[in-house]
């Protein structure tokens, strides 16, 4: 008997119906051009905001770690000790974002299953935004909280939610947001929910994967984009994205990640981040707090790109940051589409379908970085021009 035959079938079922997800294969550094499957191509694809993720001065800063602390920490915190290289990247990421403490994890995804469990349990609830990200969806799921899905972006029905949890008992309630939410690139009314969640002594809890190095004062995030400094309870964020680098984090108040460290369990179960990792996260974190050049090249390059794609009839939905979505709706004509810009332009954007975003809501998900020259965007612009008019996604003029 093939006690797996039924992945088998499920996988056949995914090819046949045009899901199954392609990967390609990377060789070198990301940048604003890439090897991509032994081709030199146009890279559209990564959260590299920032063009961090191959600057020397990170890979000197790596470097320099490797030699110092060696490659990995050799167990958890708990019990190995803390590296000071540790603590000297949780002190930069609480100054640079402006709150008391920050407490570092093995990535945004773990830190959201780290800190939501941690913080309610049993006789609790959370209110989450349906398009919250996966990893805030699992971290509810490992919670024993109660929960409560609000409508996306509607400060009205997140009050009723409210409302009706305070009504049936609720003990703490925890309110779940998206800062920059990553399929459609709009933002969290952030300041809306923090003054409803005041009306109902409820924490708030923002993942600013999307947001940190792209919104706020030289890249500080949404609280910061807002002006609601010390009213957002728990800031998670990510190294992975606009740093350039890889990790996780809480900010946040004091006792907020005082108990984290006793009680999440990516913490005290899992090893921390290498020291190179950690080393070029604080290089980072320094170069944004030296200058804002990066950050305002990336809104010049986005504000340039989206204009041009809306003036040549592309629908780039609801964006507000330089996350910008191309709608094309079936899942095959942006599978398509993507196919045609990688083999006949050499540009590299994929295609984002089900179960990522809802079926018949099929796009492909530019990222533009400040690491795009004027040159790259208008090869960019040409080729989804003639992509476009060919398959009659937008008029051939």
């Amino acid at each position: 008997m093939d006690k797996v035959e039924y992945l088998r079938e499920q996988l056949a079922e995914l090819a046949t119906s045009g899901l199954e997800n392609q990967i390609r294969h990377v060789d070198g550094p990301q940048g604003a051009r890439i090897t991509v499957d032994g081709r030199n191509v146009l890279n559209f694809c990564s959260n590299n905001y920032l063009g961090l993720a191959n600057d020397p001065r990170l890979i000197s800063a790596a470097k320099t770690a490797l030699d110092r602390y060696g490659i990995g920490p050799g167990a958890v915190r708990t019990i190995a000790g803390t590296m000071t290289i540790h603590d000297e990247l949780e002190r930069k990421l609480a100054e640079f974002k402006g709150v008391e403490s920050a407490i570092s994890f093995q990535s945004g995804f773990v830190a959201n299953a780290g800190a939501i469990p941690a913080l309610v349990g049993g006789g609790d609830v959370i209110v989450t935004d349906e398009f919250n990200h996966a990893s805030i969806i699992d971290g509810v799921r490992l919670a024993k909280a109660d929960r409560k899905i609000y409508r996306h972006a509607d400060v009205e029905h997140l009050d009723a939610q409210l409302a009706e949890a305070r009504r049936q008992g609720a003990g703490h309630i925890l309110i779940i947001t998206d800062g920059v939410f990553s399929m459609d690139g709009d933002i969290a009314p952030l300041d809306a929910i923090v003054e409803t969640a005041d009306r109902y002594q409820a924490m708030v809890m923002v993942d600013d994967a999307h947001g940190e190095g792209v919104l706020g004062r030289g890249g500080r995030g949404i609280v910061d984009h807002f002006g609601l400094h010390g009213r957002v309870e728990v800031e998670v964020g990510t190294m992975s994205k606009a740093f350039g680098v890889v990790g996780g984090y809480v900010a946040g108040p004091e006792p907020v990640v005082k108990w984290l460290r006793q009680r999440a369990r990516p913490f005290l179960f899992s090893s921390a981040a290498t020291p190179p990792d950690v080393a070029a996260c604080i290089a980072s974190i320094d170069i944004l707090g030296e200058s804002t050049a990066l950050v305002d090249r990336l809104w010049a390059n986005a504000g340039r790109f989206r204009q041009a794609m809306n003036g040549l009839g592309f629908d780039t939905g609801s964006t507000a940051t330089p996350i910008t979505p191309v709608m094309l709706g079936e899942e095959e004509t942006a599978r398509e589409f993507s196919r045609r810009l990688f083999d006949d332009h050499e540009v590299f954007a994929q295609a984002i379908a089900y179960p990522t975003v809802p079926m018949g809501e099929a796009r492909i998900r530019v990222m533009i970085s400040a690491a795009h020259s004027p040159e790259d965007l208008d090869l960019g612009l040409a080729a989804f021009a003639a992509v476009g008019g060919t398959m009659g996604v937008i008029d051939d003029k």
